[in-house]
């Protein structure tokens, strides 16, 4: 099993302590977001758990506690853009906090385990083709030495995202565009010694030499844990997406960091009232168990084949 932590939710930034408490506890509770009172009940025994994706904007609340991650299979796939305050309000500083923290968890899990992602693109008066190729080269300067690989993908106007980025006067890109700025961040990734992939996108790109991305990757989790995994594709996922199968562990409507674009929240007032309800100490990300709630254990099991003989060292030893 892999579990996602999270596509919904930025859980490292708002809600390290209660993953690393859940961690802890070796178990979870999600509600579903399609029947809100059928709650699953999800071990994270270390025997199950094949693999642990971190999704982020700002790894700083876990940096000092990234050692209680030894026992899992993880990478952390970590969103850092050129846009500012107008698009992610409440993302700090990339120059003077974002950038530091990157380099600072490539540094101690290593490079491997740190996947860049510059991502949703969009296009408006402000953020030009012009801009994002001079950010993205800037960037990718920096961030070279500390990743392999850098996922980029369009902005999906979906119902939500398309009534919260209005203020932005968004400029719907062409196919034509797509490909110039592609090209142009394929030159500049491998004059910096990475590769790009894109995330869920339909346009095929193999004469630029640039693959589908696997965000929940089956082989880099067999790279870093030295097995083999048997899992299949992710069904539940857009036809155009590369993923494995995972367990999300997030929940909608609860990330703080306010992007205009995020798919995930509905409206601020009702990220606020979740928030609110947040409990480090309960095994739901946000609220208790009530009366009409069913619990449902799900069914789990390890996907790992591993080689004969084979022995998992921690990155954590020296």
């Amino acid at each position: 099993m892999i579990i996602s932590a999270s596509r919904r939710t930025d859980i490292p930034t708002y809600y390290s302590d209660w993953l690393l408490n859940r961690l802890r506890e070796e178990y979870v509770l999600v509600r579903n977001p399609m029947n809100i009172h059928h709650v699953g009940k999800i071990s994270l025994s270390p025997a199950v758990v094949d693999g642990l994706v971190l999704w982020t904007k700002n790894p700083i609340p876990m940096l000092g506690q990234l050692s209680e991650l030894e026992k899992y299979n993880f990478y952390f796939q970590f969103t850092l853009n050129a846009y500012g305050k107008d698009v992610e309000p409440n993302v700090p500083s990339k120059n003077d906090t974002i950038i530091p923290a990157f380099i600072e968890l490539s540094k101690t899990i290593g490079r491997e385990r740190v996947i860049w992602r510059y991502d949703p693109i969009f296009f408006n008066d402000k953020y030009t083709m012009e801009y994002h190729c001079k950010y993205f080269k800037k960037l990718t300067s920096i961030l070279g030495d500390y990743t392999e690989k850098c996922t980029v993908s369009f902005l999906d106007l979906y119902r939500n995202t398309a009534r919260n980025v209005q203020p932005l006067h968004i400029q719907i890109e062409t196919h034509e565009q797509q490909l110039e700025l592609l090209s142009s961040f394929s030159q500049t990734a491998h004059q910096y010694g990475i590769y790009i992939d894109t995330c869920a996108e339909a346009i095929e790109l193999g004469g630029l030499e640039i693959p589908h991305a696997c965000c929940i990757d089956k082989e880099r989790l067999e790279r870093l844990a030295n097995c083999q995994l048997k899992v299949e594709k992710d069904k539940n996922q857009r036809p155009e997406c590369g993923c494995v199968a995972s367990i999300d562990i997030g929940a909608y409507n609860t990330c703080k960091n306010g992007c205009l674009y995020c798919y995930a929240n509905y409206s601020t007032k009702t990220v606020s009232k979740n928030s609110e309800k947040h409990n480090p100490a309960s095994p739901l990300l946000f609220g208790e168990v009530g009366e009409e709630d069913t619990i449902i254990e799900r069914k789990v099991e390890s996907w790992k084949i591993l080689p004969f003989g084979a022995h998992q060292e921690s990155i954590f030893d020296l």
